[in-house]
């Protein structure tokens, strides 16, 4: 199973503060709805609860959590990264995508193909960070720039980031 992680940072890697996004980015927005559409996505119980604590809907939602007794309607609740693969391999699915936290995404990374990565030219104050991509293990395949407008407050690129195979 394929394993993509689906995330957007800044050029210091910020991706939240206080259990919340950073920016209003709506391409943005769109392009994680259409990646991860009718695909399973996995995340940590407090990106679950950003959400409003409800499913992204079209999608299998599994959260990881330590609490034992954490549940939610409409999602798959387990308690480690491996479990939340086997959720989705059980389901037949070819691709996984984690969409955070950041204890999620370091996690993962270590077990990711691929990386969807909008980096949003900024440096910003957060709490909660990407992990660095080492340019040993990973290459860009491909990358689209945008610049700021009066939707986006911040110059953007959509990039897409392959692991190296040897």
């Amino acid at each position: 199973m394929l394993i993509s992680l689906v995330v957007a940072a800044a050029e210091n890697n910020a991706i939240g503060k206080d259990n919340r996004l950073l920016w209003k980015l709506p391409n943005d927005m769109r392009f994680f709805k259409s990646t991860t559409w009718a695909m399973p996505v996995v995340m940590g119980r407090k990106t679950f609860e950003s959400l409003s604590g409800k499913p992204l809907q079209g999608r299998l939602n599994i959260v990881i959590t330590r609490q034992q007794d954490f549940q939610a309607e409409g999602i798959v609740v387990v308690h480690s990264l491996e479990a939340a693969i086997s959720e989705a391999e059980k389901a037949d699915y070819k691709e996984v995508y984690v969409i955070g936290g950041g204890e999620i995404y370091k996690a993962s990374l270590p077990q990711a193909d691929k990386v969807y990565l909008t980096k949003v030219h900024t440096q910003i104050d957060g709490d909660t960070f990407f992990p660095e991509l080492d340019p040993v293990e990973w290459k860009l395949a491909s990358e689209h720039r945008y610049e700021a407008d009066e939707k986006h407050a911040y110059a953007y690129s959509f990039q897409v980031w392959d692991r190296i195979r040897s």
